[in-house]
């Protein structure tokens, strides 16, 4: 296993039980005691646990608190990869789609390579670094301008003025938060304001999120949960999440991980 994934294996852990210790991580991977000490220190470091005696608390969020791109980036790979795959097949060729900010967006950048024509409007930095990298020449990329936030995203009066005169078939929107009754919500209140615009801009809305965000609550609403058309998530949902999502948003689909494919072949 390699260190990211037995860190974000270590962060699932702590926000599930709220404290992790070290004897238990060197059972559960399968590792001695100072490569788990040393995937503390990396996740205390990127502010996303609390290292204790023995091991590790989790940081409790606040609906204001907003992690960097880098520490977002080791959480849930594998069901980002897997959302992103998923949505991937949303999208057809020679369409005008929209991606917002976010790593699990930033993930279904890199699953678009292939296919020929797009134009593909974003706020993101990191997304457009991607795509400006890929192998597509008929591609066009159009990045917002506006101020930075810690997640790499473009908001404020720049980026909502230039997304209110677009129309694009489809958005693709991550989110930082998913909740019955606050819907789909960000802990920034500025780029909620922007997230807001490209949504207006799409005939079609796509959220992507894996199952750790539903229940979160950030400062400030996106979207209803009945304002998207499709809602992308991964096999941890719980019934309960599936069932109000079902009821409330256009259509609920489910990735499978990579985990439980090989665990249904065993």
């Amino acid at each position: 296993m390699l260190a990211r994934q037995r860190q974000a294996v270590i962060l699932e852990e702590a926000r599930r039980t709220g404290a992790v210790r070290v004897s238990d991580l060197v059972t559960k991977l399968g590792v001695s005691d100072m490569t788990v000490r040393r995937d503390l220190d990396v996740l205390a470091g990127r502010g996303l646990v609390e290292k204790v005696y023995g091991g590790a608390t989790s940081i409790v969020g606040k609906s204001t608190d907003e992690p960097g791109f880098e520490a977002k980036s080791v959480r849930q790979r594998v069901q980002k990869e897997a959302i992103a795959a998923v949505a991937a097949g949303l999208v057809r060729p020679g369409t005008a789609i929209g991606i917002s900010a976010g790593t699990t967006t930033w993930t279904l950048a890199r699953a678009l390579d292939g296919i020929p024509g797009l134009t593909i409007v974003t706020n993101s930095i990191q997304v457009a670094d991607v795509l400006r990298g890929d192998s597509q020449p008929e591609r066009t990329v159009v990045l917002t301008g506006g101020v930075r936030t810690p997640s790499d995203a473009l908001v404020g009066p720049v980026a909502v003025q230039s997304l209110r005169s677009l129309h694009l078939d489809v958005v693709f929107l991550g989110v930082h938060g998913m909740a019955d009754g606050p819907g789909f919500t960000t802990p920034n209140l500025t780029e909620s304001e922007t997230d807001r615009a490209l949504v207006e801009a799409g005939r079609r809305l796509v959220v992507l999120a894996d199952h750790t965000k539903w229940g979160i609550v950030g400062i400030s609403t996106i979207a209803g949960l009945e304002e998207a058309d499709v809602v992308v998530s991964d096999d941890g949902l719980s019934d309960q999440a599936r069932e109000t999502l079902t009821e409330q948003a256009g259509e609920l689909m489910i990735a499978e991980t990579a985990e439980t494919a090989e665990a249904e072949e065993a």
